[in-house]
């Protein structure tokens, strides 16, 4: 039976935690931007949670296509997508 309840905002810190336990990133910045998509499509009322955006470099995405290495960050993020994370801007970083 569906429920009339909004998801709750996902936090960097917990999509932030998931990436360093399935990717083990060398490089790993999470920035909430929820706040500059006030009143856009996928934004919530309460100004965070909606829209992230994640630098990641990562020894996992070795010898990977830029599409294959998105791909992982989106498997491994995809409980917090089914949970209300509306959009995701991935950059991925060389590994230093």
């Amino acid at each position: 039976m569906p429920h009339d309840t909004a998801p709750l905002p996902v936090h960097a810190a917990r999509i932030e935690e998931q990436l360093r336990t399935r990717l083990n990133p060398s490089r790993l910045e999470v920035t909430d931007e929820s706040a500059a998509h006030a009143g856009h499509a996928g934004a919530n009322a309460q100004g965070f949670g909606s829209h992230f955006r994640v630098r990641i470099a990562s020894p996992a995405f070795a010898g990977k296509s830029r599409v294959a290495c998105h791909r992982l960050v989106y498997d491994a993020l995809q409980n917090f997508i089914d949970d209300g994370l509306h959009a995701l801007a991935i950059e991925i970083m060389k590994t230093t």
